[in-house]
């Protein structure tokens, strides 16, 4: 049985779904189809933490999926722009656990994230999946991945 490590960038699934399908992600869907016929070694969602009550409520339903929900604080800059991404944290993550795993499943379209996946794919010999809305995925990324999982309809909530 493969073991698998997966890793949610819960802000950029959030954006590009609603941008794309006008619709959010399923969860629940994905991990089951991510982990068929796999063993879960970690599984972590990414997200920023503006702590309202239906953001919490989302966190607890990741939680029981089975997700590690990571959290930092939504910044506010005094220009008006904000900051809060996980970039740095996932790629830390992704090295430090996949050498206990044989797939890394990264659910993310930012092209950022394409030096990460070459360096698991080439350099650690692992099998990348990249989850991300096709049109708004980054092709550096989609190509750097063994595999290019599109998120349609499938894989989002009805």
């Amino acid at each position: 049985m493969q073991r698998v490590v997966l890793l949610v960038d819960v802000q950029n699934v959030y954006y590009t779904t609603r941008q794309a399908f006008g619709v959010n992600f399923d969860y629940n869907k994905f991990w089951s189809v991510a982990t068929e016929n796999r063993q879960v070694v970690k599984a972590i969602a990414y997200a920023i933490d503006k702590g309202d009550r239906k953001q919490r409520e989302f966190q607890n339903i990741l939680r029981n999926i089975g997700f590690e929900v990571k959290l930092k604080p939504f910044i506010q800059r005094s220009d008006g722009s904000a900051k809060g991404d996980w970039d740095v944290g996932i790629t830390i993550d992704a090295l430090e656990y996949s050498d206990s795993a044989d797939v890394i499943v990264l659910v993310s379209g930012d092209g950022d994230f394409d030096i990460l996946v070459n360096k698991l794919r080439i350099d650690k010999g692992k099998f990348v999946e990249v989850y991300g809305v096709a049109k708004l995925t980054a092709s550096s990324l989609s190509n750097a991945a063994n595999r290019f999982i599109p998120i349609n309809t499938a894989l989002l909530l009805k």
